[in-house]
């Protein structure tokens, strides 16, 4: 069983609650003793280069007419998914990686 920090939350559920929003995440990386933790360190940054990923294929769908517009929506499905993946296996212990976007947050924590 995973051992808890100091605030009471384990590893795991420090690394799902920072694909909640950006806030956890930020706030991970940056108060101790998870800042220290390369799982939640990993997980934080895989979280924001999501939100980063999910923010511009956003912009980039909603600039193009028509084949854009009818494209959204399965997008943002599919980062729902995605979303709905990364929160899991982080829940579970995994540390589960993203193509491009986990070799980017391995790089953040220096794994």
């Amino acid at each position: 069983m995973p051992e808890p920090n100091q605030s009471g939350l384990t590893d795991n559920a420090a690394g799902a609650l920072a694909y909640v929003t950006f806030i956890p995440a930020i706030i991970f990386l940056i108060v101790e003793p998870y800042n220290k933790n390369s799982y939640i360190k990993f997980h934080s940054w895989q979280s924001i280069f999501l939100g980063i990923a999910m923010f511009a294929v956003d912009i980039v769908l909603t600039v193009i007419p028509i084949i854009g517009w009818i494209l959204l929506p399965f997008a943002m499905l599919g980062f729902l998914i995605i979303w709905i993946i990364v929160l899991l296996k982080a829940l579970k212990g995994e540390r589960f990686k993203l193509p491009f976007i986990g070799n980017l947050a391995e790089k953040q924590v220096g794994a």
